[in-house]
């Protein structure tokens, strides 16, 4: 088994959610008292969220960059970030990293072309919904991408960072996610990713009337797929 390097603390809830559904996985693919080998560098979200208030990603992608390396001296032979914005960085971390680093988008490209996915919404953070890193990566791969209206893009923000990453989970916020995911099933999404990690506390596969892909567990699953491979 290969060893998984985690850049978490991004927040350290979804590091949680990542952390135990790779070893869900790892125990149910290998069995009986078998765990994940895991690199762990768990950063302070304070000090991230500052650079990302401050539009300092180049600070941010030192930071992270930082971190990837502990992982791989720690052993990692793959490295993630736990973080769809965070990626944001990802050319940063990749370039101080002697091992790969497995991107949460590819992932979630990959997941839709097995669903036979073409056209995708997206939910995240403002940045992850109106700039190219993220997008243009997904569109590259021949997705078609739909975000919501700048009224629902601003709403989809704040309650990822006035709620979810603090850790609260709100009954009218994921009101107003799954009216948010209507709509854009009106403009034609045959699903919705949803790109923030945190996103899964709130709603889930089955919650609405299309289906919903968790770039978490998407991104978990292709770890363990490396990691396991012979």
């Amino acid at each position: 088994m290969k060893t998984i390097g985690l850049i978490g603390g991004l927040s350290w809830y979804s590091t949680a959610e990542y952390y135990r559904t790779i070893n869900e996985l790892v125990q149910e693919r290998r069995g009986g008292h078998t765990s994940a080998l895991v690199a762990l560098q768990s950063l302070d979200f304070s000090v991230v969220r500052a650079h990302q208030e401050a539009g300092d990603w180049t600070a941010a992608g030192r930071l992270l960059a930082d971190a990837g390396r502990r992982c791989q001296d720690a052993g990692a032979d793959v490295v993630l970030i736990c973080a769809n914005l965070m990626h944001r960085v990802a050319a940063d971390v990749e370039s101080a990293l002697d091992v790969p680093l497995l991107r949460i988008t590819d992932a979630v490209a990959d997941h839709a072309r097995r669903q036979g996915w073409t056209q995708l919404g997206l939910l995240g953070t403002r940045w992850v919904m109106e700039e190219d890193f993220y997008i243009g990566r997904l569109e590259r791969s021949g997705l078609c991408i739909h975000v919501p209206d700048a009224d629902d893009r601003a709403e989809v923000d704040r309650i990822i960072f006035d709620e979810l990453t603090q850790g609260r989970v709100l009954e009218e916020s994921r009101d107003t996610y799954l009216a948010a995911i209507d709509r854009l099933s009106d403009a034609g999404a045959e699903a919705v990713v949803l790109a923030c990690t945190e996103l899964e506390l709130l709603v889930n596969d089955g919650d609405a009337a299309i289906p919903l892909l968790d770039s978490m567990r998407v991104h978990a699953e292709a770890a363990v797929d490396f990691a396991l491979a012979s």
